[in-house]
């Protein structure tokens, strides 16, 4: 059975103080996680430390960074180092957010380096795919993300791929007014499974987890996460909540 897991993705917020708060209270309610079931915990950088410290000794909870660069060491100023995340016992990295694909100007090679690299160093890539309003207004949606996921994922093997957690982000539907419906949320997944069966096979595929990442909350999460091909979410705002995000947890199947 894949994982359903419940990924909270802190971003550029809080405090140290608040983020240790924040943390202590949501780490106490993930003792009743089911086997299948998992909490990450992507924290800034400078509390990652922290951040494990507070998980190591749950079961099925972890700590990610939020970005990771393609290269072990060298003259990067700046950058967090596979090899560091080990040292402190992190294994798990977001890859290909959609900011960090539009702010940063991240392609889909140079994720596929990153994804590689978190692969061959034993970390797990949480690896982000979606599509922006305007490819969704044309319709363009499914072709879009078959060739982020060609371009970043498919060279890989079927086993490294199945290391693999997949995000979908549809971009469109976060702070633009709109909202994405459960159905669309199940359409995008469905067809991003298709894409790996079509490449790995069906049972590769069905062992795949794939989340979904547009505006979760403790109102929308047991309907999203009730969809067959749905294994839980990518959270932004609503993971700096407590109470919410700890609703989001419970609505895991």
């Amino acid at each position: 059975m894949r994982k359903q897991i419940a990924a909270a993705n802190w971003k550029m917020n809080l405090s140290f103080q608040e983020a240790e708060t924040l943390i202590d209270k949501m780490v106490p309610e993930c003792n009743n996680l089911g086997e299948n079931q998992q909490v990450i915990f992507a924290v800034p950088s400078p509390y990652l430390t922290m951040a494990q410290a507070k998980v190591a000794d749950q079961a099925n909870v972890f700590v990610a960074a939020q970005n990771i660069y393609s290269k072990k060491s060298g003259a990067y100023t700046g950058e967090v180092s596979v090899a560091m995340l080990q040292s402190i016992g992190v294994d798990h990295a977001i890859i290909g957010h959609s900011e960090r694909r539009d702010y940063f100007n991240e392609s889909n090679q140079f994720l596929a380096e990153k994804v590689k690299i978190c692969l061959d160093e034993n970390i797990v890539p949480v690896f982000c795919c979606g599509e922006a309003l305007p490819v969704r207004e044309s319709n363009e949606q499914n072709s879009f993300v078959k060739q982020q996921l060609e371009e970043s994922l498919f060279s890989l093997s079927a086993d490294e791929n199945q290391k693999v957690v997949i995000a979908y982000e549809p971009i469109w539907a976060i702070g633009t007014g709109k909202t994405a419906t459960s159905d669309q949320a199940q359409e995008m997944h469905a067809h991003i499974r298709q894409q790996l069966a079509s490449k790995y096979g069906e049972a590769v595929a069905a062992n795949i987890s794939i989340l979904y990442g547009g505006s979760v909350k403790a109102a929308n999460a047991k309907e999203i996460f009730g969809k067959p091909d749905v294994d839980g979410g990518l959270v932004g705002g609503s993971s700096l909540i407590a109470d919410e995000f700890i609703q989001i947890i419970k609505a895991l199947k």
